[in-house]
């Protein structure tokens, strides 16, 4: 019976070839996109889990308690680390850390060899709680000594050529301090969200400015990571935390709290103390894309396999008439099923693997086809998923023909087979729609943060880091800048006008019982004027007063939340101790626009600035950057200048958004164009079954453009039947992605209605051409038919 049955599949296939390729197209794109996504998935769900423990390792967060609401940070204070080891049993490593987004790249040398490299400053047990891989050197006192520097195995071979026998071996940071190597780790994976090249201790930092938060309670920075003991609870351990916390400072505002590190990459996104989501909604978001490619792709197997089974009629009543039971059609037909979607698995594995290079650009990760256990377990799920679903109701369907009636080459539609089908087809072109309406909003969205103001002018800043000799001229060196044809201004600043600040709390007379944060943005002078900010009230930073040390600029949405009139000459006390307010800066953002603008101020911190801001002249970038070279290689001839354009930096922000834009523009196409085989498939069925009924309309005169267009209407009355139902549905959905933006475009009517008037015309276009081609037949076929 097994053999028979193949026989009858191979016969079915070679007599209808264009249905068999119209249905392989569709279930290995469906299949191939299932599987690139569960690659990405997978690979977003794995971020941070390849530490030995990283279900025992935790990060210490702290909520700051305003009165208009809490604010999360993902930074406590150093002591933090020692404290809770000396404290609780339940901990059995901590560690604090400058991370690599604030630390940075800085220079390595050995003789007159010279890499750049990111690094990061750690406690001693750093290595004792995170698993990268240690090739030399004893985790238990790798950081012990102030001068030691543990570096990556990358870094080592472009150092020295090798990893053998360099421990002990002596590396020069930044033309300045000495460090000895004593331990040499494999690397940081790709999904790992800690990126470093070395790592240098703590105690190296200890009052080194502006590091000397890593043993201060007078300034938070640090990250605190621990490792708990096996079976601790964290419920019950926290609770201690906090009141520990406390009783560092019984009038701070602050709270403090572990959560497993290795969540924080999917949820990070924390709003009044809340944790509520993070990049998990974006794996949420396709996989549901994946599930929804996939229903299409089954959709069309289903519709072109009962469109089909007029071919198959006398095959059912012979088996039916010779005893063939209704569980034998469906074993039959459902082995089919499966049996296509393992040659959809076959075709779309190679789809999968001429296009990952390019989606893995698109994506920005490094991921591969590699058949282990879990890839396996996927590919398996996903071909009998489809097979099963794709294959259900046609087994349904044809196993369920009376003999008699099938024998005689009759096959009668009930109403509820008949809107079977096209309910099929009008949920495929809903989903469509939906996805369509949302690339339209995600990309007039990204159009709406490139031409947002900033309250300042990002483009053409070109800033780099104050190292080498810079630091100890950077006074000269800024003062020559300025000099140069192709520069309009330059100046410092210790933030990059890109992401997380650090904020504190200030007290003014008037104040009220309120606690409210504030942003702080250390400047030296011409900050204001390089960035092209505007002076709303008073002045900026300038030589010109000598007193401008105490002098603080705020922006309007601090003045406003202080509720201050006339705020110029206000004396304000915080961690500078006394300042005097000389200034009003318009508003500016200096985080993504997924943040509102938070009260904020300038002040002037000459010695704590870490980069240097240049203004170069529009339509001279090549000149201007040569230019900053030259002068720089005077300066620092032995480092390597590296820069970046503040734009880009900008853009950075919303990588999720983009490739989410780029990727929902390529799904949407597949799925519209996997849906139009559905369609296709309906219309042949449809076409067929009313040969006869055409015919006559010919014979009586009917003309080929009016056949054409009864056909038509039928089913672009489906397709808006998908765009009234996708409507709302899409506005939904859409409405509660911008709602993660503080800034954000309004919904038009247009963009939904573009995207069912676009799904309208692709149907349209599919839908025509079966229908001329039915229209134009000769209607002497379809009237010897009985």
């Amino acid at each position: 019976m097994l053999k028979h049955n193949i026989v009858l599949f191979l016969r079915n296939i070679k007599r209808n070839k264009s249905s068999f390729l119209i249905n392989m197209i569709g279930l290995s794109t469906g299949i191939a996109c299932t599987l690139l996504i569960s690659l990405w998935v997978m690979d977003e769900l794995g971020v941070d889990k390849f530490h030995e423990k990283h279900n025992r390792i935790y990060q210490v967060i702290e909520h700051l308690n305003f009165s208009d609401g809490v604010q999360t940070m993902i930074e406590t204070f150093g002591p933090m680390a020692e404290l809770l080891t000396e404290e609780f049993p339940e901990v059995e490593f901590a560690a604090e850390a400058i991370p690599p987004s604030w630390f940075g790249k800085h220079n390595l040398s050995i003789e007159k060899k010279s890499i750049k490299a990111v690094g990061q400053i750690v406690g001693k047990d750093y290595f004792n709680i995170f698993s990268y891989g240690l090739l030399s050197g004893n985790k238990d006192d790798l950081l012990n000594d102030p001068n030691s520097i543990v570096i990556s195995k990358e870094l080592a071979l472009g150092l020295f050529g090798t990893t053998e026998n360099i421990i002990g071996q002596v590396i020069t940071y930044e033309q300045d301090k000495r460090f000895m190597v004593s331990g040499i780790f494999e690397g940081t994976p790709a999904n790992s969200t800690v990126q470093f090249d070395f790592a240098l201790s703590s105690l190296a930092y200890k009052d080194v400015p502006p590091w000397t938060s890593l043993h201060s309670w007078n300034g938070s920075g640090p990250k605190v990571y621990v490792q708990l003991k096996e079976g601790a609870d964290i419920v019950a351990l926290n609770a201690k935390v906090d009141k520990l916390r406390k009783s560092t400072n019984p009038e701070s505002i602050r709270t403090a709290v572990l959560v497993p590190f290795a969540d924080h990459y999917l949820y990070g996104t924390y709003e009044n103390g809340k944790q509520i989501g993070g990049r998990i909604q974006y794996v949420k978001l396709f996989s549901i894309i994946a599930l929804i490619i996939l229903v299409i792709a089954c959709i069309n197997f289903m519709n072109l396999s009962t469109a089909r089974a007029t071919k198959r009629l006398k095959e059912i009543g012979v088996k039916k008439a010779v005893g063939a039971t209704r569980r034998i059609f469906i074993a039959q037909f459902l082995g089919e099923s499966l049996l296509m979607a393992f040659i959809a698995l076959i075709i779309s594995l190679t789809i999968v693997a001429l296009f990952l290079p390019q989606f893995n650009l698109i994506v920005g990760k490094q991921l591969s086809l590699i058949f282990d256990f879990n890839l396996v377990l996927i590919l398996l799920s996903i071909t009998i998923f489809t097979g099963l679903i794709a294959g259900s109701y046609p087994a349904i369907y044809l196993s369920g023909f009376n003999a008699i009636t099938v024998l005689k080459g009759k096959l009668n539609q009930s109403f509820g087979e008949l809107w079977t089908r096209k309910g099929l087809v009008i949920v495929q072109f809903a989903l469509s729609i939906i996805l369509i309406a949302s690339v339209l909003v995600v990309y007039m969205q990204m159009q709406y943060i490139q031409n947002q103001n900033l309250g300042y002018t990002q483009d053409n800043i070109v800033h780099f880091n104050i190292e080498g000799q810079i630091k100890n001229q950077k006074e000269a060196f800024i003062t020559e800048l300025k000099k140069l044809p192709s520069v309009q201004n330059a100046s410092s600043t210790t933030h990059s006008m890109v992401g997380h600040n650090w904020s504190v709390g200030l007290d003014w007379e008037g104040r009220d019982q309120r606690n409210i944060a504030f942003q702080v943005v250390g400047v030296d002078y011409d900050f204001i004027e390089t960035m092209n900010m505007d002076i709303m009230d008073g002045r900026g930073f300038s030589k010109e007063f000598g007193a401008d040390s105490l002098g603080l600029v705020f922006n309007e949405t601090a003045i406003r939340t202080m509720n201050v009139e006339n705020p110029i000459g206000k004396i304000i006390r915080g961690f500078f101790g006394q300042g005097t307010i000389i200034g009003v800066v318009e508003d500016f953002h200096f985080k993504s626009l997924h943040d509102k603008v938070e009260p904020l101020f300038l002040t002037m911190m000459p010695q704590a600035v870490k980069k240097i801001m240049v203004r170069i002249e529009a339509g001279k970038e090549e000149q201007a950057i040569a230019e900053i070279q030259q002068l720089y290689k005077t300066f620092n001839p032995s480092l390597p200048f590296e820069y970046e354009f503040l734009d880009k930096d900008f853009q950075e922000l919303y990588n999720s958004e983009q490739r989410v834009a780029t990727l929902s523009k390529y799904f949407a196409g597949l799925a519209i164009l996997i849906s139009c085989l559905g369609l296709f498939g309906l219309v042949i069925f449809s076409t067929e079954r009313r040969r006869k009924e055409i015919s006559i309309r010919k014979v009586l005169g009917q003309e080929a453009s009016q056949i054409t267009l009864m056909l038509s209407s039928e089913f672009a009355k489906l397709v808006l039947t998908s765009a009234i139902i996708a409507i709302p549905i899409a506005y939904m959905l859409i409405s509660n992605w911008l709602s993660t933006f503080s800034y954000h475009i309004s919904l038009n009517l247009w963009y939904f209605l573009s995207a069912g008037l676009i799904a309208m015309l692709i149907a349209m276009l599919t839908v025509g051409s079966q229908a001329i081609s039915a229209a134009n037949k000769n209607p002497v076929g379809g009237l010897r038919e009985e």
